[in-house]
């Protein structure tokens, strides 16, 4: 199993390549963030010093969206990168959640998603694209060698079928093991359908990680409270789910859609932050079951449970008071027991 750290780009932009440095030095082979122009700092940037400053960390955004930037940018983006660094940074894309809706606009399309990751990566991988209307292009400057791989994150029935059918990689943002295992079906049976190797889909399960020294009641309480953000951002994906399909619909699982009945808005000048006001309707097991919270014993169980569901990557989501701890104890602990 491979590991990634999630970080958002929080100046100053020398901590956060500072943080990555420290997670390659602990075995962590990717390195992501997000990407959402108004909330943070532009991670492309920030990707060129975190490649300059590491040997072998893979780069890229958990995740972009196709609305923000032309399609030709974000591609000619990681091209560049990857022709200063060796191939080494990863396009995760979604519909753009907090990206699109602080700046006033809708998230993306389906269709749109899937008609900009065909062409991210053909353009970074070398290959000519029509960016519509018959303008069709092709980057003069790229090397034979060029590649992009191009993970999507999904929660919904159309979303994952896609992801199944179009990505190289299916990014889940949460990590219980129930519903992992629904959404990797899902995934794998779409890609056999399409007659693609349903092995050939990367699958990185991304939450956060807060790692206690015992099972006490005050550590895990303390450690629940630095994650319980994470359901209310989870809860966001889960309210246009139920919009589009109904409460008590059979393509959205109850255990999704049970929690948020509680939910009554979300201020996105928070998003991701341990002090969200706005998550005070995630209970405790939903905490416990979309995180890994308690020693490192207990949580490597947790992985290596996900591991033999198909996951391929764990990515940690370092958005808490302890995370040069989580990535040291990750690095003495978790990867080792864990890696291949």
């Amino acid at each position: 199993m491979d590991f990634g750290l999630v970080l958002q780009t929080d100046p100053p932009a020398s901590q956060v390549i500072s943080l990555m440095k420290r997670a390659e030095r602990n075995g962590f082979r990717y390195g992501w963030t997000f990407d959402s122009s108004v909330l943070w700092q532009e991670p492309f940037v920030i990707y060129s010093q975190i490649l300059a400053n590491t040997e072998h960390l893979i780069v890229g955004p958990m995740v972009t969206n196709p609305g923000t930037r032309t399609w030709e940018v974000t591609a000619s983006t990681f091209a560049t990168l990857n022709d200063m660094y060796g191939n080494r940074t990863v396009c995760g894309i979604g519909r753009g959640d907090s990206a699109m809706r602080v700046a006033g606009r809708k998230p993306n399309t389906l269709a749109r998603i899937s008609e900009a990751m065909k062409v991210i990566r053909t353009l970074a991988s070398g290959g000519e694209a029509d960016l519509g209307g018959g303008t069709v292009v092709r980057f003069p400057w790229i090397k034979p060698d060029a590649q992009l791989p191009v993970w999507m994150a999904a929660y919904g029935p159309k979303a994952l079928k896609m992801a199944g059918e179009e990505a190289d990689g299916f990014i889940l943002q949460l990590a219980d093991p129930y519903l992992t295992k629904t959404m990797i079906k899902a995934v794998r049976d779409a890609a056999a359908a399409a007659g693609r190797d349903p092995a050939s889909v990367t699958i990185c399960v991304a939450a956060p990680a807060y790692l206690t020294e015992d099972d006490s009641p005050a550590a895990l309480a303390h450690a629940r409270e630095q994650c319980r953000w994470f359901g209310g951002m989870v809860g966001n994906h889960v309210a246009d789910l139920v919009a589009k399909y109904g409460e008590h619909s059979d393509v959205v699982p109850e255990a999704l859609t049970e929690y948020i009945k509680a939910r009554e808005g979300y201020d996105y000048s928070h998003h991701g932050r341990a002090d969200n006001p706005d998550t005070a309707f995630v209970p405790d097991e939903v905490v416990d079951r979309f995180c890994l919270i308690g020693t490192a014993e207990q949580q490597v169980a947790k992985l290596r449970e996900l591991k033999n569901l198909g996951v391929d990557q764990f990515a940690v989501y370092a958005m808490h008071d302890a995370r040069e701890a989580v990535i040291d104890g990750y690095g003495a602990a978790v990867i080792p027991a864990l890696r291949d």
